[in-house]
């Protein structure tokens, strides 16, 4: 895979979520040479990364600069601030894709005028090569342009392309913000584990690795969550007795439903 002819692929921030996807990149084969990066302060290990790959790397948008794809990849919190220095690299090839929760095309839009643009909202999983980003195009992105943005996003895990950009708020309560879910539910499962007698980091190892390889199996088996749960579960057994509580009409589905409309609600609050 390639940068378009348009110019290269510009990214501005190379923290956790940048450099996870500079890093996915590299390895998928895109030249370092088609890469440039913008960050006043990257790690040494991401330097170290950028150096040996052969990656431009400068601390401000350089002027003369056009990118072929703009990856805003900083925090929303700054995004205000970021926006206006990379405006003159936005020319009328270039696709913006931001990965910032939150902020709107419109507000993109208010900031480096009208253009090709992709909201995106991958999750911390795309750290490991392991994540799931849900997408959204503006009408102005072009068949090629939704490719390539894909392909670069592709790297981190599969994407999802949205019908409205309003479907992103609700990516967002679900996929973007679930893996803490997951982590609570480690948590909560080694109390309980504890409250039954364990040892505390027994427990917690037990919870860890039990919800780490039930992750994998669900990643490798072509059947869905229902079945392999079915799987486990023995009528009259065990699994059955737990899944008799959790699966309660007051249990756990409220519970998400609850939990997932309070997220999408701030989410469409930070959009303002």
């Amino acid at each position: 895979m390639s940068s378009a002819s348009s110019g290269p692929v510009v990214l501005i921030g190379a923290g956790n979520m940048g450099g996870a996807m500079l890093s996915g990149w590299l390895k998928s084969g895109v030249a370092g040479s088609s890469i440039v990066v913008v960050d006043p302060g990257p790690s040494d290990q991401m330097m170290k990364t950028i150096n040996d790959a052969g990656v431009a790397h400068v601390t401000s948008a350089p002027a003369g600069l056009t990118a072929g794809v703009l990856f805003l990849a900083v925090k929303p919190q700054v995004m205000e601030a970021v926006l206006p220095p990379v405006k003159g690299t936005v020319g009328p090839e270039t696709v913006v894709v931001s990965v910032a929760a939150g902020k709107t095309l419109s507000f993109l839009e208010g900031h480096l005028g009208e253009a090709a643009m992709v909201r995106a909202m991958p999750n911390t999983p795309a750290m490991v090569g392991r994540g799931v980003t849900g997408a959204f195009a503006n009408p102005r992105v072009t068949a090629a342009q939704r490719e390539q943005v894909h392909s670069l996003l592709r790297v981190s895990g599969p994407v999802e392309w949205v019908p409205t950009e309003a479907d992103i708020d609700a990516v967002t309560a679900l996929s973007g913000s679930g893996p803490a879910y997951v982590f609570y539910l480690v948590e909560c499962m080694a109390e309980a584990g504890r409250k039954l007698g364990l040892q505390a980091d027994l427990a917690m190892r037990l919870a860890r690795e039990t919800v780490a390889g039930a992750g994998e199996l669900l990643h490798q088996s072509p059947d869905d969550a229902s079945r392999l749960r079915q799987n486990v579960t023995s009528p009259g057994g065990t699994t059955a007795a737990a899944l008799s509580v959790l699966m309660a009409e007051d249990a756990m589905q409220p519970l998400f439903d609850k939990a997932l409309a309070a997220a999408r609600k701030r989410a469409e609050e930070l959009a303002g």
